[in-house]
């Protein structure tokens, strides 16, 4: 029996443990990013990109994969101390080629690397930058886009800079900075002859180019409009694939037309038209064909009342996928080209990307749902099949928060759906401290996605709110647009009827509720705070509250006018839309403030007054800045810090540690 007993003994300890812990900050050094998968003309392998963070050089260094099409083979092929980006087959299938400023060269060039094996050689040899790039159908021409850049200025960098000089109306963006007049072109690499051709010039930008099948012309997207940058059209344009070809204007709807796809039998281009003529961030793409040669487009997509993304042609040009958003969920989706008619190809609470064709009418994706990162995924019919396991390591040790969908009424009676992330290990008839998350945007839509913040927040013991109030994707254009010039009015009343909502259901503790966002998530935990009392804390990233000063100072100005009209005609509209900083005596709640330094997107500024007037007021504040950040903050370390911040503001003022219930994160 003793000798029973301690073979049972070692036999236990020999196995594996089962305990799982809860996300925390640090797991951003373990969280890979999978993106950009493409699908071999032979319709074997799936070359696709992983993100990694590097803990050491505090970055994130990406690198090429590729997948066998049943999933059961997955290779690096590469992995050198800079990034690689943009993989894409020949079509031929003999080489993968991909972007890379790796080893000797100094800016991002295109690389070339034969399937079978090597090392991968170095296509162009150009002192600029390449920003994109698509092979020709024949697999002789590479079309380039390439911004116009002055190799000098990265020569010597110890040299003072020249000063920047800007004359255009739209002068400053996130990420790029202030603006001169270089224009995004188009330029054909031969690959025999190594020569590379002009095919765009001009003061205007040009993009997304795709080949005819015959590989003689490109389609690509320009805006040509007298003073550009005051309009929000983009029209398609066809130029011949040569030097000096004149471009021939295809689309002339007055606001955008963008991401075109020839039809397989080169007659037809596929494309995305904005629903209004006017400028207007709420508007709802939605996808037209037009003949090549030109003519009236027909609207695919007009049956359905939601935002549609690229199209991409059925082998057989009777067909059009793409993804569609749609009520917290993203799918991929069909239309028949002749009846219009849509049939759904992915379904459940989950979310679908980056759609791309291959052979023999198969396809590869992202998708992911609330417990599971994007990975690649393979479609063929109705079968769809996951692919790569890229995030097994980091989720196996987790014990994730649940995910479910919830809807409530708002006091005007509007229907909104929204998420309810609820801690691991928690009884659902618990009542716990909330935090309402809100999404940045307002043109997005919280969806069955991995959502990183909403669930470091619950593993902190919250349950978590992800509202899609007024002004979110996914419910039609209508419901994006009810905000329209009424900033702050009808996205609070959704927020807050979510909250008294899950109040009633005895989810949320009423003495015990957070809010926070980014972006525009940053912009509503302002009103948010300046209408209702009951918030106990919150973190406010990016945002702003008093309209007035941002004219000029971010990236906005051609939404301001088009919505708002100028400031100095239209002031009242103005004052009445920066209510939180006119109405800061009401705040009350601790509100933690967070920008990156060089956002141009939401500028520090807004979060700057919006926390010196609380420090006037003597309300708890503080104002944390990321150095060389924009809009989202990229660097590891920072993304840690952040997120250790909300963990200590909220458990500060929320006191999570006084839940009701107890947390079992074991299985």
């Amino acid at each position: 029996m003793k000798a029973f007993i301690l073979i049972a003994l070692a036999t236990f300890l020999a196995l594996p443990s089962f305990s799982q812990r809860p996300i925390q900050p640090s797991d951003v050094y373990r969280l890979k990013s999978v993106s950009d998968p493409q699908l071999s003309p032979d319709g074997k392998w799936i070359a696709y990109v992983v993100s990694s963070p590097d803990s050491a050089k505090d970055k994130y260094d990406s690198d090429i994969w590729m997948v066998s099409w049943d999933g059961k083979e997955n290779i690096r092929l590469t992995s050198s101390p800079e990034s690689e980006s943009s993989p894409r087959w020949s079509p031929d299938g003999k080489y993968l080629t991909f972007l890379s400023s790796r080893y000797d060269a100094k800016s991002s060039q295109l690389w070339k690397m034969d399937r079978r094996g090597g090392e991968a050689e170095k296509l162009t040899k150009l002192k600029v930058d390449i920003s994109s790039y698509e092979w020709s159908p024949d697999a002789k021409k590479i079309v380039l886009v390439i911004k116009d850049q002055d190799p000098s200025e990265d020569e010597d960098k110890k040299k003072t800079k020249k000063p920047i000089a800007m004359d255009r109306y739209h002068f400053k963006q996130d990420g790029q900075g202030y603006l001169e007049r270089k224009r995004n072109h188009l330029y054909v690499f031969d690959l025999a002859t190594e020569k590379l051709d002009t095919i765009t010039t001009g003061d205007y930008d040009n993009g997304n180019p795709a080949w005819s099948p015959d590989s003689r012309q490109l389609a690509f997207v320009s805006n040509r409009t007298t003073d550009a940058d005051r309009n929000g059209n983009t029209d398609i344009w066809i130029v011949d694939a040569q030097q000096g070809a004149k471009a021939r204007q295809l689309t002339k709807w007055v606001d955008s037309d963008d991401s075109p796809s020839w039809s397989p039998d080169g007659k037809y281009i596929a494309y995305l038209k904005s629903r209004t003529p006017e400028y207007d961030i709420y508007d709802q793409p939605q996808i037209a064909v037009v003949a090549a040669s030109g003519g009236e487009p027909k609207i695919i997509s007009s049956k359905v009342d939601r935002d549609m993304n690229a199209p991409r042609w059925a082998l057989d040009g009777k067909s059009i996928y793409t993804t569609m958003d749609d009520d917290r969920r993203t799918h991929v989706v069909t239309f028949d080209v002749s009846t219009l008619e849509m049939k759904a190809i992915t379904t459940g609470d989950r979310v679908f990307t980056s759609l791309q064709r291959g052979p023999d009418n198969k396809w590869v994706a992202m998708g992911g749902d609330a417990l599971t990162p994007f990975e690649v995924y393979g479609i063929a019919g109705n079968a769809v099949n996951r692919l790569t396991h890229v995030h097994d390591e980091f989720l196996k040790p987790l014990a994730l928060a649940s995910v479910e969908a919830f809807n409530s009424k708002s006091k005007d009676g509007t229907n909104v759906g929204s998420l309810l992330v609820w801690p691991a290990g928690v009884p659902k008839n618990t009542k716990l401290p909330l935090i309402l998350w809100i999404h940045g945007g307002p043109t997005s839509q919280d969806d069955f996605s991995f959502d990183l913040i909403s669930q470091l927040h619950a593993a902190n013991g919250y349950a978590v709110a992800n509202v899609n109030y007024r002004g979110s994707n996914g419910r039609g254009m209508d419901y994006s647009r009810a905000i329209y010039a009424d900033w702050g009015n009808k996205e609070v009343v959704d927020l807050l009827g979510a909250v008294d909502h899950l109040v009633k259901e005895g989810k949320a503790d009423p003495d015990r509720l957070g809010v926070g966002g980014w972006s525009y998530g940053g912009i509503l935990t302002d009103y948010i705070t300046a209408a209702d009392p009951r918030f106990k804390a919150a973190a406010s990233g990016a945002g702003s509250a008093l309209w007035f000063s941002l004219y000029g100072t971010d990236q906005y100005t051609k939404q301001y006018e088009a919505e708002l009209g100028v400031p100095w005609k239209t002031a009242d509209k103005w004052m009445k839309l920066s209510s939180p900083f006119f109405n800061i005596e009401k705040i009350k709640t601790p509100t933690l403030y967070m920008v990156g330094e060089k956002d141009f997107n939401v500028p520090p500024l807004g979060s700057e007054q919006m926390y010196q007037a609380l420090k006037s007021l003597g309300v708890p504040t503080e104002f944390v800045v990321y150095p060389n950040q924009f809009h989202g903050i990229r660097t590891p370390s920072y993304q840690i810090d952040r997120y250790t911040r909300y963990k200590d503001w909220y458990a500060k003022y929320l006191d999570g540690s006084k839940m009701s219930g107890t947390i079992n994160t074991k299985k």
